[in-house]
């Protein structure tokens, strides 16, 4: 430095000095300077004031030579010190030039500059709040200082100005959030916790809200939850755990809408083997937990985006088992906000905005605070929804029930999605139709293939909820209107018609063919239809779930509606073998389920015109299986019948399968099901055709197990000299009172036997041109 150079005020002797390399000198020219400033305040010199500070500034601070510059400093906090209380008219002269000794090289100078930083700021106290965002900037680069005193040095700093902004009301708080906003994503942990610290202690003081602001932070405070720092992200926890309380307490003041995708988004972790992610995942669901049971009905319009973040939680393991719990009671909660009030459409709502709901529940503090609307992003399987302000009124809230539809459509079609959110997925369909019919009916079309395609799942539970959801689509009146809409009858393998009158009016009776269905619509039919069409071209489905699918779908809609219908649809059914296949499963449901008990007693007593029609409509599909058809009149007490049916047994191609139901019939013969066939047999009088159908069975089986059963039973039959057959008309008057069964009279037999024959001509013609020659060895047995 040039020495003959003038620097008055300041004499040669401080300026050599503040020049020396050894500190006591340079602080014996701090002091020298002190006690002249302080001459310079007493005279209310300020001219020669701020040419001090800028001789020490421009010459020294900010000289190339390093022991100038550390002279400098220590000079510009002796005239802060000289100045006390008036070193705030100069504070932009005396900071700025120490902030820029903090990008020095030499670590010794930027401990100098921290230093002199502090002593400035402790005389100056709240005078500096003007300065602060220099002051933070300048601060967030030393806390990540390789050099332990610069950092230490910086904490000490830190410290005092924490200190500062608590006990001032004075604090700028709108300036300030940018740079927050700013530095909030640094990488660095040093950084992380000098930024984390700030925002707990800004929290913690009354007079700054930053609860306003937090939609600008939220996003990077989630970045840092995620930092490998335990302490750092304990200090997050606290953080957002903060944030979460006050929001818990002053609803009205949370900008939910600029939140709501942030959450969506923290809640969806692609990397699932981060622990951190984890609980960034945890935390976010908790929010949006909590953000849904403040929020109320109003979500209601954004509630797709939710369900994109939640759904893929419920499949969750254990290992993740708090998130899977959270993001449960968001489903859950979520799911109650959706009423009946939201099927109505706009237009019949539209005149009555101005009148309240009589039975609509009072409207809270936070449905009149919070009221949100909604804008899009795309994120996910859908677009997101964020929360806007928007009137007060509750009439204006509105389901995004086109949103909730796609997203839920997406995860079925998704073969990535676990079991439980499958489960989710059909839980929210059927309360959706439940509670919404009309508005759900028209996206019936869209979905009602999925939902075929979904029976084919590995889980039974997942099946149950989808019939479920079928049954109710099949049942509700909001359907009966709507005869427009098509199912997926893409492939033609299979052609099922809908019969004659099943298309009529819910409570018209359609013939022998067509059963009364008063409380289906025209998806019943739909449904059947395509559930056949499933079964048909899927084999190992009608095998291994086709009965649990039976029965369920029985215990859902009335057990007459589905075996009537079905029986309806199999008699136009082209596919022979298929219709005598599902003809046997349907036989085998009908006598062994527990959930045909009462249909089983209908069809036991034919004293009905209803029941007579039920099995006559039965009888003819029944038809494309010989032996179902004789267990059907067995289970009817039809013996007469069923013994004329198995005396034609004899022209019939007798196959190993045919055989082997006969066989199960006899098994069933000896079950409880038909314990009041085994009892009738006591009564060889009135019932000779039971016991002639029952030894026909016994010439058709060869002397297997089955034949030594049946053989045995028989043999218990008491009077073997009775067991002959008596006159039909003498037979009729002498059989007691009460036994006879008029609505026989209405039914008549012989057609019924053409009917089998015709049938059974067709599946002769049909095996025939199947095997290429009529005696087939393959399919012949030979006894």
């Amino acid at each position: 430095m040039n020495t003959e150079k003038d620097f008055s005020p300041l004499t040669p002797n401080i300026v050599r000095a503040l020049n020396d390399k050894l500190y006591e000198k340079r602080k014996v020219a701090a002091l020298e300077i002190e006690k002249l400033v302080r001459e310079f305040v007493a005279q209310n010199n300020s001219t020669q004031i701020r040419h001090v500070i800028q001789i020490l500034a421009s010459e020294f601070a900010l000289s190339q030579h390093p022991h100038s510059r550390k002279g400098g400093l220590i000079g510009l906090a002796a005239c802060s010190i000289a100045l006390g209380k008036d070193s705030g008219l100069y504070l932009k002269e005396l900071i700025e030039p120490v902030l820029t000794c903090f990008n020095d090289s030499d670590s010794r100078l930027r401990y100098y500059a921290c230093e002199a930083l502090y002593n400035i700021v402790k005389v100056a106290r709240g005078a500096v709040l003007p300065h602060f965002n220099v002051l933070f900037d300048g601060l967030s680069k030393l806390a990540a200082d390789p050099d332990p005193n610069v950092k230490s040095g910086s904490e000490l700093l830190d410290r005092l100005l924490k200190d500062i902004v608590t006990e001032s009301n004075k604090f700028d708080l709108v300036a300030f959030v940018p740079l927050l906003r700013e530095r909030i994503y640094s990488n660095n942990q040093y950084a992380r916790q000098f930024i984390i610290s700030w925002i707990l202690v800004l929290e913690s003081v009354p007079d700054i809200n930053l609860l306003d602001y937090l939609p600008e932070i939220l996003d990077g405070l989630f970045q840092i939850l995620g930092d490998s720092s335990k302490e750092i992200r304990r200090t997050c926890e606290v953080v957002l755990g903060e944030f979460l309380k006050e929001i818990k307490k002053t609803p009205s003041s949370v900008k939910f809408a600029e939140m709501a995708n942030i959450l969506v988004i923290h809640c969806q972790v692609s990397d699932e083997s981060k622990l951190t992610n984890d609980l960034i995942q945890l935390t976010a669901m908790t929010w949006m937990r909590e953000f849904i049971q403040l929020a109320g009905r109003v979500v209601l319009p954004y509630s797709s985006g939710i369900l994109t973040a939640v759904l893929p939680c419920l499949s969750y393991d254990d290992r993740k088992k708090s998130t899977k719990e959270a993001a449960s009671a968001c489903n859950h909660s979520l799911m109650k906000l959706v009423t009946p009030e939201d099927d109505e459409d706009e237009e019949e709502t539209g005149s009555s905005d101005s009148q309240p709901r009589e039975d609509s529940p009072p409207k809270t503090e936070g449905d009149t605070n919070d009221m949100l609307n909604a804008s899009q992003e795309s994120v996910g399987f859908s677009n997101i929804c964020f929360f806007t302000p928007t009137s007060a009124d509750r009439s204006q809230v509105t389901l995004d029930l086109d949103g909730i539809v796609q997203v839920l459509d997406r995860h079925l079609h998704d073969s990535s999605t676990g079991m439980m959110t499958r489960i989710a997925v059909l839980k929210w369909l059927y309360h959706l139709y439940i509670k919404t019919p009309r508005k759900m009916f028209r996206h019936t079309d869209s979905l009602f293939p999925m939902l075929l395609k979904t029976l084919s799942d590995e889980s039974d539970e997942v099946i149950l909820k989808d019939l479920e959801v079928l049954a109710e689509i099949a049942s509700s009146p909001a359907g009966q209107t709507d005869s427009s809409g098509s199912c997926d009858n893409s492939d033609s393998k299979l052609e099922l018609q809908v019969p004659d009158g099943a298309k009529a009016g819910p409570q018209t009776v359609v013939g022998d063919a067509s059963p009364s269905t008063p409380s289906m619509n025209s998806y019943f039919y739909k449904f059947m239809i395509n559930l056949l069409k499933r079964f048909c071209l899927e084999r190992k489905l009608l095998e291994n779930r086709g009965a649990f699918i039976i029965r369920q779908l029985c215990l859902l809609l009335h057990a007459e509606n589905i075996f009537h219908s079905m029986a309806d649809i199999l008699l136009k059914e082209e596919d022979l073998k298929f219709a005598s296949t599902m003809v046997q499963t349907l036989n085998t449901i009908l006598l062994t389920s527990a959930e045909l008990f009462q249909l089983r007693n209908q069809l036991k007593d034919l004293r009905t015109q209803e029941s007579c029609a039920l099995f006559c409509c039965l009888y003819r599909s029944w038809c494309h299986n010989p032996v179902a058809t004789v267990s059907l009149c067995f289970l009817t007490q039809n013996y007469r019948h069923a013994y004329d049916l198995i005396q034609k047994f004899g022209d019939l191609e007798v196959t190993v399968d045919f055989l082997m139901e006969v066989d199960k019939l006899v098994q069933l013969i000896e079950s409880p099901i038909f314990t009041y066939l085994r009892l009738q047999l006591l009564d060889v009088e009135n019932n000779p055709y039971l016991i002639k159908a029952l030894y026909g069975l016994l010439m058709l089986l060869p002397q297997s197990q089955a034949f030594q059963l049946l053989s045995h039973r028989l043999r218990c039959v008491p009077n073997p000299e009775l067991m002959r057959t008596v006159d039909e008309s003498k037979y009729i008057e002498s059989k007691p009172v009460g036994t006879k069964r008029p609505a026989y009279t209405h039914m008549d037999y012989n057609d019924l036997l053409q009917h089998f024959d015709r049938v059974q001509s067709k599946h002769l013609e049909v095996r025939h041109q199947r095997s290429g020659r009529a005696d087939h060895p393959d399919r012949k047995l030979v006894l």
